[in-house]
């Protein structure tokens, strides 16, 4: 049997917050456990009884409610769950309350290693000057504010403030251009716009005044401009940050119902104009005083640096934090600037508890041939979160070698659509290489067949969710009937959340995500999971980047390309050779593309995932301008460069 590649260490597992939760339900009798360590168990009870559960979350982390709901959950539907009705609170409140007045609550953190930071005192008068002068803009309950910044401490206090008076929150950031920004935000006719002036990337600063001047233009129905100057550059403007901070505050925050709109995220927007996801006040809360304050532990002690920018889910995941009174770290560049180990100095630095990164930059550490753990001093950190798309069994491997065999290095999948997690790993967890540790508390994760059945451990399938969660889209901005959310996530299975990860539970309840379903490899017959080839291509230090993916063809046959971006120039003569075998040994002669085309660069969503199911369109004939928004590309001229290879291919085959 494989042995797990981290263990908890049994006196960090006793003081944590999850056996502690798990002690107080076992203590007030709603829950009977033969070790309040098993988190088995525990997982088990949450989503038997999901209403309980919530309410447990609510009472145990002691929501602040300004009416008291009559019930947990009136209603188990899928869409259509009805949680915790006649309850008011406010989300923008819950963030203030948490953290001692001195400590710091935001840092931000420059390319250059500029510092500015804001304690919990500043933060708390800040946003409610700023929701004053929201007010005096004429924002009312539910009009939306939104947002064109960098990474930055103002782009807090402004979200702050939105949720303090009720206001709906979006955002994107200055590296947008202005059609790209106005294709989320313009849906949303929003009122006060916070606009920035420029960031800074690579070394490099980016003057975006221009920009967003245009995105104004493009914004219907919007009254009000909040300049922020930014990346050192001013502007002329009616309204300034500063004006907004010698606002008069609002005297409390305004009680909202649980499932009033806090903000409002949108999809990628690669395959079609963005949807925007609407989630509540409510929702948000409790999904975020679980995934941090259970799964990761956190707390007032902690420093959290997870690395985003405000056009991904975590920046606003990452806000959270300060729910729990942990100073948040933002860092404003670009991740391998001044060096590639930008973001292992700052969490030295900075002694952060908890940071969060991405497989990408763990791959790109260990092709750096980075040793964190020998040249940096990071012995405050605990857990090392990663997300945004599959980590490789390899990774576990370079990162206990080379930052800490003691840290916990934590994958987790959830997305956009909870703005949470659905599997995760917990303090009381092991860590098995290549997997994730379990499905997170709450989440009701099954792995079905196309019938709609559960599979057998060990068995690819869909990924379901049965049970209801509360941070589950409210709605779809500008889906009155709910029809483009139940196309999202029900049609598959009517009442049950089909969330489209390819995935599997292994024997021992572990999770394994193979990759995006609607991007699966069919191969002869057989399901294949491009995560299990690029977990191979990538571990071969001549390879710097890959996407593959799987083409039907219009005479019945199948075409398996696999892009590389080599890493080094000229590459190998004989590295499409080493990639085939690789592939061969390290998954099977069934992964083996037909094809090696090897390109100069990849394009990726500006989260930075991969173009899997767009590519895999324009590759079976659909109109590249139906299939892929240009403007939510990274880098179009690579999408085109990788287009026309592949069609240079094809016609040489």
């Amino acid at each position: 049997m494989t042995a797990p590649g981290w263990v908890p260490d049994p006196v960090a597992v006793r003081e944590s917050r999850i056996v502690r939760f798990a002690a107080w339900l076992q203590g007030q009798g709603r829950l009977s456990l033969d070790d309040v360590t098993d988190y088995r168990a525990l997982h088990a009870w949450s989503v038997a009884q999901p209403g309980q559960f919530w309410a447990a979350v609510a009472e145990f982390f002691d929501v602040e409610w300004t009416a008291w709901p009559r019930r947990a959950l009136a209603d188990r539907r899928m869409p259509g769950a009805v949680w915790f009705p006649g309850g008011t609170l406010n989300f923008g409140a819950h963030l203030l309350r948490a953290g001692a007045a001195d400590r710091d609550a935001v840092v931000l953190v420059g390319e250059d290693g500029a510092r500015t930071a804001i304690s919990f005192a500043e933060l708390r008068a800040q946003s409610y000057a700023v929701a004053g002068r929201l007010r005096v803009l004429g924002v009312q309950p539910g009009d939306r504010v939104a947002a064109y910044l960098p990474n930055c401490v103002e782009g807090v206090v402004a979200f702050v403030a939105t949720a303090l008076v009720g206001g709906v929150w979006a955002q994107t950031g200055l590296d947008y251009g202005a059609t790209a920004a106005a294709d989320r935000m313009a849906q949303l006719s929003p009122t006060v716009l916070f606009a920035g002036t420029g960031y800074r990337f690579g070394g490099v600063v980016h003057d975006r005044r221009d920009e967003a001047a245009a995105l104004r233009e493009l914004l219907p129905g919007l009254r009000h401009t909040v300049t922020v100057p930014t990346a050192g550059l001013t502007a002329v403007a009616d309204s300034t940050w500063a004006d907004a901070l010698a606002a008069a505050p609002v005297a409390d925050a305004l009680p909202v119902p649980f499932d009033h709109p806090l903000w409002v995220l949108f999809t990628s927007g690669t395959t079609g104009k963005p949807k925007g996801i609407v989630h509540g006040h409510g929702g948000v809360l409790l999904e975020q005083l679980v995934s941090p304050g259970l799964h990761m532990d956190l707390g007032a002690d902690d420093v959290f640096f997870w690395y985003t920018t405000p056009n991904w889910m975590m920046w606003n995941a990452q806000v959270c934090g300060l729910l729990h009174g942990a100073t948040t770290v933002l860092y404003d560049g670009r991740p391998t600037a001044p060096g590639p180990d930008a973001l292992w100095r700052v969490a030295a630095d900075l002694g952060v508890t908890v940071l969060g990164t991405s497989p990408g930059y763990l791959e790109a550490s260990r092709r750096a041939g980075l040793a964190p753990g020998r040249d940096l001093d990071l012995s405050a950190l605990r857990l090392v979160g990663v997300t945004g798309s599959v980590l490789p069994a390899s990774a576990n491997a370079w990162f206990r070698e080379h930052v800490s065999a003691r840290v916990q290095l934590g994958s987790m999948s959830g997305g956009t659509d909870i703005v949470g997690i659905f599997v995760a790993s917990a303090p009381t967890t092991p860590v098995f290489d290549g997997e994730i540790s379990a499905p997170a508390l709450g989440a009701a994760v099954e792995v079905w067949n196309a019938d709609g059945e559960p599979v057998p451990p060990g068995t690819p399938g869909e990924m379901v969710i049965t049970e209801p969660m509360p941070s589950m889209p409210l709605r779809f901005w500008d889906d009155p009937d709910d029809r483009k959310l139940r196309a999202t996530y029900f049609d598959a299975f009517p009442g049950v959340w089909r969330h489209g990860d390819l995935t599997m539970i292994t024997e021992r309840g572990t999770v394994v995500i193979l990759g995006r379903s609607d991007a699966t490899i069919n191969r002869h017959g057989v399901r294949l999971g491009s995560a299990e080839i690029y977990d191979a291509v990538l571990s071969l230090p001549e390879v710097a980047d890959a996407l593959v993916v799987g083409v039907e063809e219009a005479d019945g046959g199948y075409w398996l390309p696999l892009f590389v971006v080599p890493q080094g120039d000229p590459p190998p003569a004989d590295l499409v050779e080493r990639i085939r075998r690789r592939i061969a040994e390290r998954a099977s002669p069934r992964h083996v593309p037909d094809d090696v085309i090897v390109v100069t660069e990849l394009p990726h969503t500006r989260t930075g995932k991969r173009l899997e199911v767009p590519v895999k369109r324009i590759l079976q004939g659909a109109d590249p301008a139906q299939v892929v928004n240009r403007g939510a590309v990274d880098n179009p001229a690579a999408l085109d460069t990788l287009i026309s290879s592949a069609h240079a291919r094809r016609r040489a085959r």
